[in-house]
């Protein structure tokens, strides 16, 4: 079983978007895979129970996994995390 802790650097957390590249990142993998956050743990493969975290921008999620590439899993999770999800970069003006 591995563990690790994150912070959730989006501006706007995880809504629907993030939501679906966190489970469809999760299903790829045969481990368990979960997030918790507060004392609710969650089954990361669902977009549903992963948007029922209401994790908003700021706060600490703990990623978890146990089973055939449980490491992987986390790993690619804690960069799709830090990735911010590809929100945070600037829009370019439209002229």
């Amino acid at each position: 079983m591995i563990k690790q802790e994150i912070t959730v650097s989006n501006q706007y957390g995880i809504h629907a978007r993030p939501a679906a590249l966190i489970a469809k990142t999760a299903g790829k993998f045969v481990a368990d895979v979960w997030l918790e956050k507060d004392g609710v743990t969650v089954n990361a493969k669902s977009i549903l129970n992963v948007m029922t975290l209401a994790a908003d921008h700021g706060e600490k999620i703990r990623i978890g996994a146990q089973g055939d590439g449980e490491k992987q899993a986390v790993d690619e999770l804690v960069l799709l995390f830090d990735s911010g999800f590809n929100e945070n970069s600037p829009q370019k003006e439209q002229k």
